[in-house]
């Protein structure tokens, strides 16, 4: 990198900061302003945030050492969350916005009653804002370690300084990242989101155009990786025996991860943004964006690279390396500074929506809930911007301690499977209590974690997620049945804020004489639907970009049929109709 380079960087991060500062008055009023933004989010600004926030400086690099060892259907590695993401749409938006909670810990004692509830907000609270959490930061700071190796920005630091100096200076950078985000809050970590999005997609693009373009085009790297003996990598869908993805684990992603996994009914950072919307179709418009961002515009210029680097790069040691080494190699001047510039944008959007998310757990779900329940507003903003900077230190030394990122990756989704099936069914039916919740967390956790022992001999990836996945249920189901459940007024309590759909709150139905806001069974074919659209317009601009017209126009046919089901079951519709 030379000096423009440098400069561009430079003044990125200067704006970022300046944008951060400006927004500070608006997150000073209170524990609602300073985390949920006030409740004033309009959608294209939430939903730009979530897609945001999933897209690091790790991801490119995770996705470039999927598609090197798995081909492009390792993909679904990521993609089978798209299940949970699309019922995220037409189930949950709505009802987390008007639940009006500030983290989806806090639902925990809308939901429930009692001692129970109380427990399980504080666990959830603790292990999702510290040994969660700060892994997920911890893997943020190894992929921007990767990329300073790669562009060997080294030798700068004393050295004096335990350890790999450099991941201090990307301890450094979320330093950095916690002075605007631990100022200005949820509004300053939004705001910055969406040029952030921008820059990285752009950084995205020009990567994967200079790399495509000197192996000449679309059909030259489509060659080269059958040349390279690798034509299974370019399968959508993994055929059985493909020594790159095994049935069995393509099944799992399938089967199991989406509704297994903790957060099947939203959760974390969504939760945040969703309950930071001026309105419940705000709420349900930002999970649109994110889905369609996330799924069909930003996949393939991450695929294309990877594929890219599998022809030109074929024997790196660390295959996820292969995306910086293609910017050095073919980045000029100043493109080099902007994607440079992408990365740390792609980091920061992260790493600061990390340290609030992580801070409103401590602030309101311990801190405010447990220590001082009378603490003032002011109080509560103080100790938000204390608690990012712990939540910025716990994230840095996760860093020190990791080396892969996909494996790290692998290990997150593993430890988070469990709780998935019971975090769907609250909402919808009331024999559900808070020691089901607790128990399918908990045995999640501790059976994942056993997985890894190895007397397990090395399981693979799908197994796990079935060992995991059945064996919590095993646990949290006789533990549901043998404990009581919630009263009937907690349950009534909950049915009026929240009014779910379907037969599960049959009761509650009628003590209260409330209907619930609109049916299940429309919102379960609006899901349905959504899928068809999502992925056939995904497959289709994929197949299209890999040169295959046959599935190109299957996938698009698809994608219609979507879009005429969702257009025929439209609320509006149905009034206009009588229905």
């Amino acid at each position: 990198m030379i000096a423009l380079d440098w400069w561009i960087v430079g003044l990125y991060m200067g704006g970022t900061l300046a944008l951060g500062i400006w927004l500070a008055r608006r997150a000073s009023g209170g524990l609602v302003d300073f985390f949920v933004s006030g409740r004033s989010l309009p959608w294209w600004l939430a939903g730009t945030s979530m897609a945001a926030t999933t897209f690091s400086v790790d991801t490119p690099l995770y996705v470039t050492g999927l598609v090197a060892r798995r081909g492009i259907a390792g993909n679904w590695e990521w993609w089978a969350f798209a299940l949970s993401h699309l019922l995220l749409i037409y189930l949950f938006a709505r009802l987390w916005r008007r639940a009006e909670v500030v983290t989806d810990a806090e639902l925990t004692e809308l939901r429930y009653g009692g001692r129970p509830a109380a427990v399980l907000r504080g666990s959830r609270a603790f292990l999702f804002a510290v040994p969660i959490n700060c892994i997920a930061i911890g893997y943020v700071m190894l992929a921007m370690r990767k990329v300073m190796e790669a562009f060997d920005l080294l030798g700068t630091l004393p050295a004096w300084l335990p350890g790999d100096e450099r991941l201090w200076i990307v301890v450094a950078l979320s330093v950095f990242v916690m002075i605007y985000a631990g100022i200005s809050g949820l509004w300053g970590v939004v705001a910055t989101d969406f040029f952030q999005f921008g820059l990285a997609m752009l950084g995205a693009l020009l990567v994967a155009g200079f790399a495509i373009g000197d192996i000449g085009g679309l059909a030259a790297l489509k060659e080269g990786v059958i040349a390279a003996g690798r034509e299974d990598a370019l399968r959508l869908v993994p055929r059985p025996g493909s020594p790159d993805l095994p049935m069995g684990t393509f099944l799992a992603y399938l089967g199991i991860q989406w509704w297994a996994w903790r957060r099947s009914d939203g959760g974390g950072e969504f939760v945040q943004r969703m309950s930071a919307c001026r309105t419940e179709r705000d709420a349900e418009g930002a999970a649109w964006l994110f889905n369609l961002l996330h799924y069909v515009v930003r996949a393939w210029p991450w695929i294309l690279t990877a594929l890219a680097a599998l022809v030109i790069f074929p024997d790196l040691e660390d295959p996820e390396m292969g995306y910086p080494l293609l910017m050095i190699r073919y980045l000029p001047a100043g493109v080099l500074g902007i994607v440079m510039a992408s990365f740390v944008a792609a980091f920061m959007s992260t790493v600061s929506t990390q340290i609030n998310w992580g801070a409103s757990y401590i602030v309101n779900d311990l801190y405010a809930r447990f220590v001082r329940p009378d603490a003032n507003q002011r109080q509560l903003v103080a100790l938000g911007r204390l608690a990012s900077v712990f939540i910025v230190v716990a994230g840095g030394v996760a860093a020190f301690v990791a080396d892969d990122i996909g494996t790290v990756f692998r290990f997150m989704i593993a430890i988070g499977t469990g709780p998935g099936a019971v975090l769907i069914l609250r909402w919808f039916w009331w024999r559900v209590n808070a020691w089901a919740e607790l128990a399918s967390m908990l045995a999640g956790f501790a059976i994942a974690l056993l997985t890894y022992l190895p007397l397990w001999g090395g399981m693979g990836f799908g197994l796990r997620l079935t060992v995991t996945a059945f064996g919590a249920a095993a646990v949290w189901l006789p533990v549901m049945w043998l404990t009581p459940p919630e009263s009937d007024e907690t349950l009534d309590g909950f049915y009026r804020r929240v009014r779910p759909g379907g037969p599960g709150w049959k009761l509650s139905r009628a003590r209260t004489g409330l209907e619930p806001d609109a049916p299940l069974r429309r919102d379960l074919a609006r899901t349905l639907f959504a899928a068809f659209l999502l992925f056939g317009a995904m497959f289709a601009l994929g197949a299209a970009l890999l040169l295959e017209p046959v599935t190109a126009a299957l996938s698009a046919v698809v994608a219609v049929v979507g879009l005429i089901g969702l257009r025929r079951l439209r609320p509006d519709r149905e009034l206009a109709n009588g229905l």
